[in-house]
């Protein structure tokens, strides 16, 4: 199975005023794209793994990313390096809007464990991203390799999870 991916962020704002810039209205544009083929190099990626999850009232989703998770073609993931993350805190169709916050990151053996926890909240978006040699993160089997999603204590709560990373 080939991937290949476009990942962009893009934040554009208008607002109205005098500004440095002139006047009446400054709209900047903050955006970046990163384009990834396929393979295990820099700006590349060969594992994908997308779907929409259920953590319960309370609980924990604890994802392990070094052979236990399959794809969408039911292919074991096993990955080494995280190129890009994205979690959305909310259903895909997109209501209800979920009422509980996700706390990414921590627990044992956590990819993310030094660099999290962060608390993502009904309707958040978060999204990590980098195409080069050493991705965002690094994914080691028995010791860090748990993306833990912990769901906030008054309901069960559904979110949408991208991850593009490296088999190497």
């Amino acid at each position: 199975m080939t991937v290949t991916a476009e990942i962009l962020a893009r934040l554009k704002i208008n607002q109205a005023g005098n500004n440095d810039f002139g006047g009446p209205n400054f709209t900047p544009v903050l955006e970046t794209l990163i384009n990834l083929t396929n393979g295990v190099a820099a700006n590349q990626a060969d594992l994908a793994f997308v779907d929409e999850r259920t953590v319960g009232a309370g609980a924990t989703d604890s994802i392990d990313l070094s052979g236990v998770l399959t794809d969408a073609f039911g292919a074991t993931i096993t990955a080494a390096e995280i190129v890009a993350l994205m979690i959305i805190n909310k259903r895909r169709a997109g209501t209800p809007l979920n009422s509980t916050d996700l706390t990414i990151g921590g627990g044992a053996n956590g990819v993310f464990a030094s660099a999290m926890p962060f608390v993502l909240k009904p309707g958040a978006v978060l999204l990590l991203a980098a195409g080069d040699a050493a991705g965002v993160k690094t994914v080691t089997a028995g010791t860090a390799d748990i993306l833990t999603v912990v769901n906030g204590a008054n309901a069960s709560n559904m979110y949408q999870l991208a991850i593009l990373a490296r088999s190497a």
